[in-house]
């Protein structure tokens, strides 16, 4: 691998890692504050919102910690893919593409640029590669998007009930109720 290579790595894996940790501190101390998050995830339709968004910091802040570092790369690219697949999935998939109109776009850039990261691995400037534990190509790749795609399933198998449209709008005044089958409508009285 050249300098070059290494160079590029390192600045792909500290600019990721960056980008995470601010999205990690943005959803713990930004402007709603973990209680606007935890509302959020709820409105997205997750259960257990304040467990979701204390979820949501530790990962987002651990995995750019990782990136930074080039720790456990294959593992810190699976938080980022996940992480990016829920936001995909929820908030972002019925908006279309493109990112301006709050569609998908941002997250599959992260996403793919996490799995690609992944199957390079983190270079020479990391601890991975100082530790000898490092796992690259189809491994590393393999590693990232399979815990990814188990960690997101299980999150959204276990947490995630979207809102249901009912058929009809059901009155909300007893008043304003259809008589039952075989039961005369009441009078109106004056």
């Amino acid at each position: 691998m050249s300098d070059a290579d290494v160079a590029a790595l390192l600045l792909v894996r500290v600019v990721l890692g960056i980008v995470m940790i601010a999205h990690g501190l943005n959803h713990w101390r930004g402007g709603g504050r973990i209680e606007g998050t935890a509302r959020w995830f709820t409105g997205l339709g997750l259960r257990g919102g304040t467990l979701q968004a204390w979820m949501s910091v530790v990962t987002e802040i651990g995995a750019g910690v990782l990136l930074i570092a080039g720790l456990l790369t294959p593992l810190a690219c699976a938080a980022v893919i996940s992480v990016m697949l829920v936001a995909g999935v929820l908030a972002h998939r019925p908006n279309g593409f493109f990112v301006f109109k709050e569609g998908y776009e941002y997250v599959l850039v992260l996403a793919v640029v996490s799995l690609a990261l992944a199957v390079l691995g983190p270079g020479r400037l990391s601890v991975d590669h100082a530790g000898d534990i490092e796992v690259t190509g189809w491994a590393g790749g393999g590693i990232a998007l399979g815990v990814a795609v188990a960690a997101t399933a299980g999150l959204l198998g276990v947490f995630w009930r979207p809102a249901t449209k009912s058929a009809e709008p059901q009155p909300t005044d007893t008043a304003e109720a259809p008589a039952a089958p075989g039961q005369p409508a009441e009078q109106e009285t004056r």
